[in-house]
């Protein structure tokens, strides 16, 4: 199959492992990356388009698309989180190409958590053959948008970019609890860290935000740096006895990429109770769970007191998402089937 994949083409970035994806299991895939004309916008410009949804920045996307997109016949038009996309420049590419146009957004478009950063790619719903959504929630909203075809499926790591390291973990990424993630305003995540902090659970954090947190004293002497990528980040999770997977209250998650990351990489999961994390792992066996700031500390503090149960719930945790197919080529493999 013939993809043209429209996303970012960042080496670091999940859209461009997803295209990578679809080429291993066996597609030909053309990447375009829209995000060549915000690139050029200055810091002030893009907030500014971003915070109005890149309603005024739509000419220009579709002038983009006209001026990129060739003779070439494709099977399947693949749009990674469309924000960038509006009504106009889903049906130039329908009209052009004449093949199914796919969405595929990771985040919560409908869920109001960025404003009207998603007020273009909402518009545009109804221009697209199929909808790919990672959330339950976000099936019926929708629909009730106009979508003519709503797939759900559940985030992903990558097969390639997250396997484990057969090096020696250094050092510097060795730690007995972490986090990965950003200080999100109005999460409380540095609120709960500061909590197990002061539960006297050994923590190290790498992120960005985190000195902007009114508990950023206390939590200075445990941020080991800024966020992660590539062989940073996997050194980070599978140097770690026990990560951290925490939501986003925002984005309505009831789980993350970081769901499946941990486990591949070879870490153990300590995340938030939910029904979907529920599903997708057997409780104490396979990842850990809690309710609390309390119980995520008491289980983080009793498991650093038996190592080999924390290699045996990671191994088995490993175990689970490679059995259920929780990768993007399984995932993208599943797309294209329903398809």
């Amino acid at each position: 199959m013939k993809v043209l994949y429209i996303g970012h083409d960042s080496i670091s970035s999940t859209s461009f492992h997803r295209a990578k994806a679809l080429e291993r299991i066996g597609n030909q895939v053309t990447i375009l990356n829209p995000y060549a004309v915000t690139d050029k916008l200055s810091n002030v410009a893009f907030k500014i388009h971003y915070r109005t949804g890149y309603r005024f920045l739509q000419r220009r996307i579709k002038n983009w698309l006209v001026q990129n997109i060739n003779n070439q016949e494709y099977d399947l038009v693949w749009v990674n989180s469309g924000e960038l996309l509006g009504t106009e420049c889903i049906n130039f590419l329908k009209s052009q190409i004449k093949k199914p146009v796919l969405l595929y957004n990771n985040d919560d478009p409908t869920g109001g958590r960025d404003g009207r950063r998603f007020d273009s790619l909402i518009k545009a719903i109804p221009c697209y053959d199929v909808c790919v959504v990672m959330r339950e929630t976000n099936i019926n909203e929708y629909y009730n948008l106009g979508a003519k075809k709503v797939l759900r499926t559940f985030m992903s790591y990558d097969e390639v970019e997250h396997k484990p390291l057969e090096s020696e973990i250094q050092p510097e990424f060795r730690s007995d609890v972490c986090f990965i993630g950003t200080n999100i305003p109005n999460e409380k995540r540095d609120l709960f860290i500061y909590e197990l902090v002061k539960r006297g659970v050994p923590i190290s954090i790498w992120g960005s935000r985190w000195q902007r947190s009114p508990y950023w004293k206390e939590l200075k002497p445990f941020f080991r740096g800024p966020s992660l990528k590539g062989k940073e980040y996997i050194s980070a999770i599978q140097g770690a006895k026990i990560c951290l997977g925490l939501l986003s209250k925002g984005n309505r998650d009831l789980h993350t990429t970081r769901s499946f990351e941990i486990p591949y990489i070879g870490s153990l999961l300590c995340a938030e109770r939910t029904q979907e994390h529920l599903n997708l792992f057997k409780e104490n066996e396979e990842a850990i769970f809690w309710g609390d700031v309390d119980e995520c500390a008491t289980k983080c503090l009793e498991l650093l007191k038996n190592i080999d149960s924390i290699k045996t719930i990671a191994k088995n945790g490993r175990n689970r998402v490679l059995n259920d197919g929780r990768g993007n080529e399984d995932v993208v493999r599943t797309i294209l089937k329903e398809i």
